[in-house]
């Protein structure tokens, strides 16, 4: 195949599944809204099932639901039969997914999940099927064609569950009230984490804290400066409050415009207005005052005291960019 040809076919098989996304909005109905109630209130878990491809996406979405505060639990439906189904505990609801829902497994598994007194949830594509027949509630995920040219390939049907699934999973969040605290509780890492939890004055800390009184010689402000190594020093009082901040690129002006340096002090030299955040202040919100006021760092007040700086650098190293 040439560009000409793979071009047309990639976009052909996003408007097929496209089409088959859009026509779930048919299905959004009282089911829908059963299903969801029902997983609310429920004391247990939801155990999630199926079989080939639609098993894949069972996985997906119980780590979708797990990561949202809804406990989910995955189990292959193969497996299912044949021990596994002793992890279904009395108040659990078993969410069985199948595009035909007549496969073989689907077909002994039903059965067995309804004698145990557990709610059913059918995710199935084919109304007339086995799972959906004897299902307590019924999630229609019915395409029109599957985006293979063969018609065959679980695509648009695949599609399709996952974003019925995902529609469960953010009313669930709604009901619970599910906001970013309680997520930043259940990704405490890597980035997203960090970016949930990640506060200040835990960047602050690590870092030394460069300070002058206004009376400071600019030979004392460029020690200070450059053992402390951020670029820039506080200018605080005799009580450490923020009165002003000295950057590299206030020195670099000063030696533009004055004509004599010996009797130069920091309060000569300093910003008066310096752009300061709350340590407690989560380091997300910093690094948005940074790129509003085109700045690279910030000083940091904590009871109306120096608290020392963060740098745009600290966000770097710990992925908050």
């Amino acid at each position: 195949m040439n560009k000409e040809k793979i071009i047309p076919v990639a976009l052909r098989t996003i408007e097929v599944e496209t089409n088959a996304v859009n026509g779930l909005k048919q299905f959004i109905n009282e089911d829908f809204v059963k299903a969801t109630e029902e997983v609310a209130r429920s004391k247990g878990r939801l155990i999630v099932s199926g079989i080939g491809k639609s098993a894949v996406i069972a996985q997906k979405i119980v780590a979708t639901l797990n990561s949202t505060g809804t406990a989910s639990v995955f189990m292959h439906a193969a497996d299912a039969i044949h021990g596994d189904l002793g992890m279904i505990q009395a108040d659990d609801i078993v969410l069985l997914i199948s595009k035909s829902g007549d496969s073989p497994e689907i077909k002994v598994l039903t059965p067995l999940i309804k004698n145990f007194g557990n709610t059913l949830i059918g995710m199935v594509g084919n109304m007339q099927s086995y799972l959906a027949q004897h299902s307590d509630i019924v999630l229609n995920t019915t395409v029109d064609q599957e985006a293979c040219p063969n018609n065959l390939a679980p695509t648009s049907s695949t599609t399709a569950q996952m974003v019925m699934g995902d529609a469960l999973a953010v009313c669930l969040m709604e009901i619970k009230g599910f906001n970013s605290n309680d997520f930043a509780k259940y990704h405490p890492g890597g980035t997203l984490g960090k970016r949930l939890y990640l506060r200040v004055e835990e960047l602050a800390s690590q870092n030394a804290k460069p300070k002058v009184l206004p009376t400071a010689t600019l030979k004392e402000v460029i020690v200070e400066m450059t053992t402390k190594r951020l670029g820039a020093t506080a200018v605080v009082n005799e009580a450490d409050s923020i009165i002003g901040i000295i950057t590299d690129g206030d020195l670099r002006r000063m030696l533009e415009k004055a004509t004599s340096f010996e009797n130069l002090l920091a309060k000569d030299i300093m910003s008066s207005k310096p752009k300061t955040v709350e340590a407690d202040v989560l380091a997300v919100l910093a690094l948005e005052e940074m790129k509003k006021n085109d700045i690279s760092q910030l000083v940091v007040e904590q009871d109306k005291k120096y608290a020392g700086i963060i740098h745009l650098h600290d966000l770097v190293k710990e992925g908050i960019i």
